[in-house]
């Protein structure tokens, strides 16, 4: 295992390693020191908010609804990318001060299962937007069948296939790590789902707001009446939701998966390997990204918002609602006003 620090696959950890020392005679790279306290803190947090939008979910009959078991997927697969990274972080400070004493073969076996979860987490994550972008469409193109097709049963059915094919992906990978088809493998596997969630949002954008107005006529209710009006508001607030996350996905998850694909088409260029000695700053952003996604989850959804205070304040036994301009705003279904 590279100590400087190690992620997703061994090819990765190879290639990064060897790039990590090099003489650049052509291009002047600055190196950039990261504090290991500072993937730890950011680990800890991501772990902690996650752990608190899954608990929020289940604990909330309110939010069994096909977007937020979604929504709980890709909570699950930000904690992985927390879980891991502050595992193999702790692992890391204790072998470089010599407060734990491990032989090579324990130290590879638990850095192919770190590997593992996050590799897993990272297909998950694009499995959970996709769906989410998927659940949004049909509830605005077809919003007059949308019970009847997504439902609970069939989303949760959906979550669980998705994450028995990643965490097969995921194997898969680590044991084929060496290959270069690996790597294709994965920023190919990005890239697809990247043009299938932007021909969702451009679709989406474009007739939306058409498509609801439509639906108001069609019930023979004016466009700004309650039921229709309250429709086109919660659909296009899940699409602004998860055009936010989309968006901090990619620009936390982008420069890794360029990473990768520079370690195919140039590893020796020096411009190439000085964009790849920067590897740390990738896997800063990918954490940021696993702690970013539970505050746009309770950002975004009064409901969800709702019931994390409450699992904060219930056990204290104090009363976060008590004269809470938020609370009436969440009953009413209307957001809080900005003084």
């Amino acid at each position: 295992m590279n100590v400087t620090k190690a992620f997703g696959t061994k090819a990765v950890m190879k290639n990064t390693s060897s790039v990590a020392n090099f003489n650049l005679e052509a291009v002047v790279c600055e190196q950039l020191h990261i504090a290991i306290e500072v993937f730890l803190v950011l680990g800890i947090t991501g772990l902690l908010e996650n752990l608190l939008v899954i608990t929020a979910i289940l604990r909330n009959r309110n939010l069994h609804s096909p977007m937020y078991i979604f929504l709980c997927s890709l909570a699950v697969a930000d904690l992985l990318v927390s879980l891991s990274n502050t595992c193999e972080t702790i692992v890391l400070a204790m072998v470089e001060r010599g407060s734990l004493d491990i032989s090579d073969g324990t130290l590879e076996q638990m850095d192919n299962i770190l590997d593992t979860l996050i590799c897993t987490s990272v297909i998950a994550s694009m499995c959970s937007l996709l769906a989410i972008a998927v659940e949004r469409y049909v509830s605005i193109f077809y919003a007059l069948r949308y019970h009847q097709i997504v439902t609970v049963c069939r989303a949760g059915l959906l979550v669980g296939v998705t994450w028995f094919t990643c965490f097969s992906c995921g194997i898969v990978f680590i044991l084929f790590s060496d290959s270069r088809a690996v790597l294709i493998c994965l920023i190919a596997v990005f890239s697809i789902m990247l043009v299938l969630m932007a021909s969702l949002y451009a679709r989406l954008f474009l007739l939306a707001r058409r498509h609801t107005r439509q639906i108001s006529a069609s019930v023979g209710q004016p466009s700004d009446s309650t039921s229709p009006g309250s429709l086109r508001k919660s659909n296009m607030r899940g699409v602004v939701t998860l055009t936010l996350l989309l968006g901090v996905f990619v620009t936390c998850w982008a420069p890794f998966f360029l990473h990768l694909l520079l370690i195919i088409i140039c590893p020796r260029s020096p411009y190439c390997r000085c964009y790849m000695s920067h590897f740390n700053i990738y896997l800063l952003l990918i954490m940021c990204n696993a702690m970013a996604d539970p505050v746009i989850y309770a950002f975004r959804s009064c409901e969800l918002r709702r019931t994390i205070r409450d699992l904060l304040c219930s056990p204290l036994g104090l009363d976060c609602w008590q004269n809470s301009k938020t609370r009436l705003c969440c009953e009413k279904g209307i957001p809080p006003k900005k003084k």
